[in-house]
């Protein structure tokens, strides 16, 4: 039930629409006078450590009067611009920086070079809660490695930022993706973050400042900066994997402005939560800061509960303007009560109340405890950048659960079974890169080069639950869903427990080429080698599979105007045969090739004004050597099979007046299966993927200490599991907040969500695991600066 390629026909239209739109927006400016009459002022624009500040505004203006000229800086700080000869007043401004001016004299063929240092603006010394936050960021740096315009990155990116997060309450990565076109959250069990990027599921393209964080665990927000969402193939940057897109935690670190922030929440269903960030400068060299959390709350859902705290200190330490080495540690403790959901009955989820519990919920429990250290060293030198990031990370992670199964034809009985899983993995990662800049005769490189080491290792053990020690499924009455019948968890004969060791070595390099300041582009490739080494604790034997990948990645943007880029993408991405958890090896998947994920792309982004950002990407992604049953032979496997995606989004960022701020967008997706795999048939549509969703968070400052927020989302049907049997019905719900700023240093805030207590069903693991939305509930949530 697919919908075929000219279906993509509507979306490019409208998307050549928008393009005219733009183009007519604005008129490009005139050309620069000739090379022999012309003069070249050209530099970098750099804060006072000598970093650099991408997306300074350089203008210049003649004694004259004639009309001024400006550029902007790009992701390295560095510009360049042709004017006449003549006197000229500059002017540089940037965001949170004081404006720097001074005059400059031109004479005809010269070229004038400055390093144009900002000071950081006094309006950093005072802080207000009672300006409007911001929802758009205007650069991003795990895109490409380097800072780059997110308006010139050639690819489609959603971003939720700090102040989207506080206003909004969020608490998890499934709260983030609701406002990120084409992405959705996945049940994971409801044991762990998942997501689904353009149809394709995954547990593991979770990464942390660009470096891997891939375990299965739920990640809290409380020290998250930003999370991003690049989405297409990202091995080129990211390493394996990330075939429909990663997510990026960008952490907050110690750094020279004071701040002391306490977060006082609570509401419905029991919820409690306290957080504090202090960062604090010890002299101009060294600064800490420390995030901590801790939450206690209850749901909607009967019995279920969480615990968990987390604490974050980081050190920074400057010894020069040039160079910065940051420490963090984290440790996060998270239990809570296992819960599968709900099962279906004749095509559509259960008929019962959303609150309704299956299994024992005493004998149920989900716990992760989590150690994280990370080393960041930044240097930089008249020539070039150095920028080494090291993760040391440590995961005890385990849950026991019982699943509900099939319910009988009559409708009055579910099977319900049980097992507990254990993973206990080490991670070390260290990547290097070095960026350096240079000039072919007008055209500019910025080109990175880089190296990327990791090794993990990881303990797989797994018991099924036998009840009364005797079977592995009983069955219940729908009328009472909670049981306490004796259940002994011991290991069935296909149980995990196995020992695997992964290393990865990779090499990587970039070119961002600035032809004009119409025409840039963007190559790199990534060469990494994986090797998985499987031990069998149950019978001692040994596998071993080894992987090398290329991974390329093409761009290319065309500015019309300053504030608009038109962008072509192709990128490739490969996941070993092991999967994205490669949790064990068997003899059919070690003669596996990996699969493989292609991407075309063709986008738009549109600065509108300076803080609103609005951006349209039209795409085909594909995913090949999946594995199928040969159907001359069933008991082999064959890699014939193959899924696609089509889709369209469109997102919005920012503010669209100064009172006004937005967040959200709209997807078009068509995820279905090409050709036949061994779980399911061609033409068959992706599990948890709609065709329309739509999103879109209104804050709105009424009077200066007054706010509103309103947010909306709505997607249609989509399918609980890949064989198409189940539906989770399309939903439409309200969410909405009150904004009070009680001084310039506290606010309060109310949140309500789901207005008008609409019943729906977020997501799904199966056909019978499936997770109800929550019923109306209310937040408070208290924040005070001093």
């Amino acid at each position: 039930m697919h919908v075929s390629s000219h279906r993509l026909l509507p979306s490019a239209l409208l998307l050549v629409l928008m393009f005219s739109l733009i183009a007519a927006s604005e008129t490009p400016p005139d050309p620069p006078p000739g090379r022999g009459s012309s003069a070249t002022f050209e530099g970098k624009v750099l804060d006072g450590s000598g970093a650099a500040i991408p997306g300074a505004q350089i203008t210049l203006s003649p004694d004259n009067q004639e009309s001024p000229t400006s550029t902007t800086s790009d992701g390295s700080g560095s510009f360049s611009v042709s004017v006449r000869p003549g006197r000229y007043r500059v002017s540089v401004t940037a965001r949170g920086f004081a404006v720097f001016s001074e005059e400059v004299a031109f004479s005809s063929g010269a070229t004038v070079s400055r390093e144009l240092t900002l000071q950081v603006g006094s309006s950093r010394d005072t802080i207000t809660v009672v300006e409007p936050s911001d929802y758009s960021v205007e650069t991003i740096r795990s895109a490409t490695k380097t800072n780059t315009l997110l308006l010139n990155v050639p690819q489609a990116v959603s971003v939720v930022t700090q102040e989207l997060v506080q206003d909004q309450m969020m608490m998890s990565i499934a709260d983030v993706v609701q406002y990120m076109p084409g992405i959705s959250s996945h049940q994971g069990e409801n044991n762990r973050d998942q997501v689904v990027i353009r149809g394709n599921n995954t547990s593991a393209d979770f990464f942390l400042n660009g470096v891997r964080d891939d375990v299965q665990y739920y990640r809290d927000l409380y020290n998250t900066e930003r999370v991003e969402a690049l989405k297409g193939p990202t091995a080129m940057m990211f390493g394996r994997g990330g075939g429909g897109g990663v997510i990026n935690r960008v952490t907050k670190e110690a750094g020279f402005t004071p701040l002391h922030e306490f977060t006082l929440e609570g509401g419905s269903f029991g919820d409690g939560r306290v957080a504090v960030d202090l960062d604090q400068p010890f002299g101009s060299k060294v600064a800490g800061r420390l995030n901590a959390m801790f939450q206690n709350s209850d749901s909607f859902r009967d019995f279920v509960g969480l615990d968990r705290s987390g604490i974050n200190p980081t050190l920074t330490i400057a010894p020069t303007s040039n160079t910065r080495l940051t420490l963090g540690y984290e440790h996060l403790l998270d239990h809570r009560v296992a819960d599968r959901g709900i099962s279906s009955y004749q095509g559509l989820p259960l008929d019962i109340p959303v609150s309704t519990y299956f299994g024992n919920p005493f004998d149920s429990s989900v716990r992760a405890n989590v150690n994280l250290g990370t080393v960041n060293f930044d240097q930089h030198t008249s020539k070039f950048d150095i920028h080494d990031r090291a993760l040391f990370g440590n995961y005890d992670r385990g849950y026991q659960n019982y699943v509900p199964g099939a319910v009988n034809t009559a409708g009055t009985q579910v099977a319900l079974s049980a097992y507990n899983n254990a993973t206990n993995r080490f991670n070390y990662f260290n990547q290097t890169d070095v960026t350096f800049h240079f000039n072919t005769r007008q055209v500019r490189h910025t080109f990175v080069v880089g190296a990327d080491f990791g090794r993990q290792l990881t303990d797989n053990f797994r018991n099924t639950g036998y009840f009364n020690n005797t079977t592995t499924s009983i069955t219940v009455p729908l009328t009472n869903t909670v049981i306490s019948t004796p259940v002994t968890f011991r290991q069935s004969a296909t149980d995990a427990n196995n020992h695997l060791t992964t290393n990865t070595a990779s090499f990587y390099f970039q070119d961002q080429v600035e032809v004009t300041h119409y025409l840039q582009f963007i190559g790199g490739l990534r060469v990494e080698r994986f090797d998985l080494q499987y031990h069998n604790n149950r019978d001692g034997s040994d596998l071993n599979r080894v992987d090398n990948l290329l991974s390329p990645r093409v761009g290319v943007v065309v500015k019309p105007v300053s504030q608009v880029s038109l962008y072509v993408n192709y990128s490739v991405s490969h996941l070993p045969s092991s999967g994205d958890q490669f949790s064990s090896l068997t003899t059919v998947t070690q003669q596996v090739k990996p699969e493989d994920f292609t991407n075309y792309e063709v986008g738009a982004k549109w600065d509108v004004v300076p803080r609103l950002s609005l951006t349209a990407a039209l795409y085909r992604l594909n995913r090949t050597n999946t594995r199928s049953t040969d159907p001359n032979d069933p008991t082999r496997i064959v890699q014939t099979g193959s899924q696609r995606t089509n889709g369209f989004e469109i997102g919005v960022d920012g503010n669209v007046t100064r009172n006004w701020r937005v967040a959200g967008g709209y997807a078009w997706q068509d995820a279905f299966v090409t050709s036949a795999t061994t779980a399911a048939r061609a033409g068959a549509q992706v599990a948890m993927v709609p065709h329309n969703s739509f999103s879109l968070w209104n804050q709105y400052q009424v009077v200066r200490r007054v706010g509103v927020g309103l947010g909306i989302l709505n997607r249609t049907d989509m399918f609980a599991a890949i064989d198409n049997t189940v539906v989770l019905p399309g939903y439409t719900r309200a969410d909405a907040a009150v904004f009070v700023s009680l001084t310039e240093r506290m606010r309060l805030q109310a949140n309500v969500e789901n207005i008008s207590n609409v019943k729906y069903y977020l997501n799904a693991d199966s056909n019978t695991n499936i997770s109800p939305g929550s019923t109306r509930g209310v937040s408070v949530g208290l924040v005070a600066k001093f």
